[in-house]
């Protein structure tokens, strides 16, 4: 038996009345969406310890193009959506006991992940990490919908935007932690930053400690994990794959989807991200790996309370506002202002971004999707998303080849402007029914 298992996994309805007290708000979180948040975040920051030096590593250090890097880049994207279907459809298929296998397949994914980290010890050309990277994604693809889908059945629909938010803010606790430690770690190992293709023995220690903090997440997951959650209804029938794919046939979800394909086209990676505030606002590369601590620290503060505004005011309608957030974030960036509290503002957005639009679709999705078929659901619309990033990644890498970093965020910042005006309209058409959930 599992520690989790002798725990309740539903989250009782509070009650409607005044403002609800952080006390209460947390009590409204399940323990089972509390421990998902644990695994996320021992896993982010393993990943964000290498994801905070890798860009700097392949762009300084061996040379990189940025229309190559882009291409690695849409990768970590391409390789999680190509899985992500698969993923979530496995998670909805039912064992011998009527129970979907959500726990079992998001396992299979931590799993990959984790072995993939000391991997990088032992690859030193960008095939080969390109490699690895593909694998982590694939990885990444079958856990993310069956994590979501547990999150979402282990909570009441009210309450969803609150859940996301607090996994969310979880998880961002280890986005924050990774290149910290990262950061930390390098100094310790006295490893240079690569700036001059000089001695790896830093960046070795780095992916040592990411493996083994990797390793603690799977842990965590088999031993307070339950492994059915009590708004999943038992059941002897086994969605097929196409039925998965016929899920679009549901207006509310058709149209969430496009929107986040949309916007995804139009959502320019972190990694360049980063890389623009570094070179436009001539920070240090030693400072590089810190950048992410601006954006994970303004998701960790707002994703809490932005998920319980869209539990409010609408999942959709916030999510439009997010990428409107974003909008001036990039707005900011191509200014004539400089300096740290430049950085420090575009930062900011940039983490209002996150907390308003990343566990908000998740939660929009799920008011889409019947209970039996939640995995794959939530895959269709983050797999969406995903394909659409990846795209924006080749092609921000090719813009910036051509015309320059600032010119090819200038030219993404007014397609992101359009998409979000055209994202609008299509989601004004309808308002989200929510499906009947399990009893």
């Amino acid at each position: 038996m599992y520690v989790a298992d002798s725990r309740s996994s539903k989250a009782p309805v509070a009650p409607a009345t005044g403002q609800v007290r952080r006390g209460a708000a947390l009590r409204s979180v399940p323990g089972a969406v509390l421990a998902l948040g644990a695994v996320s975040m021992v896993t982010d920051v393993s990943s964000e310890m290498v994801n905070a030096v890798l860009p700097l590593y392949l762009l300084t250090g061996l040379g990189l193009s940025p229309l190559g890097f882009g291409l690695l880049d849409g990768i970590q994207n391409g390789f999680s959506a190509l899985v992500r279907l698969v993923g979530g459809h496995l998670a909805d298929r039912r064992g011998r006991d009527g129970a979907a296998r959500h726990k079992a397949v998001a396992a299979v994914g931590y799993g990959l992940s984790a072995l993939c980290r000391p991997l990088l010890l032992f690859v030193h050309t960008v095939p080969l990490i390109g490699a690895v990277i593909a694998v982590d994604r694939t990885g990444k693809g079958l856990r993310t919908a069956p994590r979501d889908a547990m999150i979402s059945l282990a909570t009441e629909p009210a309450h969803r935007g609150r859940a996301f938010g607090v996994h969310r803010a979880m998880d961002t606790a280890g986005a924050l932690l990774g290149p910290l430690t990262a950061f930390l770690v390098l100094r310790l190992a006295g490893g240079p930053m690569l700036a001059d293709g000089g001695e790896r023995h830093g960046y070795d220690a780095v992916f040592t400690v990411s493996a083994c903090v990797a390793a603690l997440g799977v842990l965590i997951l088999l031993l307070f994990v339950p492994n059915r959650q009590s708004g999943e209804a038992p059941s002897t029938a086994t969605p097929s794959l196409r039925s998965s794919l016929t899920l679009l046939r549901l207006p509310g979800l058709r149209r969430l989807t496009l929107c986040a394909v949309l916007l995804g086209l139009t959502t320019v990676s972190d990694s360049f991200l980063y890389l623009l505030i570094q070179r436009r606002l001539g920070l240090s590369v030693n400072l590089f790996p810190l950048l992410p601590l601006g954006t994970a620290a303004a998701f960790l503060l707002l994703a809490v309370p932005l998920g319980a505004l869209a539990d409010r005011i609408g999942h959709r309608r916030l999510f439009l506002l997010g990428h409107g957030v974003l909008l001036l974030g990039y707005g900011l960036l191509l200014s004539p202002l400089r300096g740290l509290p430049a950085v420090l503002c575009v930062l900011l957005l940039h983490g209002c971004f996150y907390a308003a639009t990343d566990g908000v679709l998740a939660a929009a999705a799920a008011d889409a999707v019947p209970a039996e078929q939640r995995g794959a659901g939530l895959a269709l619309v983050g797999t969406g998303q995903a394909l659409a990033r990846f795209a924006c990644s080749l092609l921000f890498g090719a813009l910036w080849s051509a015309v320059g970093g600032p010119t090819a965020l200038a030219w993404s910042a007014g397609a992101l402007a359009l998409c979000v005006a055209g994202a609008a309209a299509v989601l004004r058409r309808s308002e989200p029914v929510a499906v009947e959930e399990g009893p």
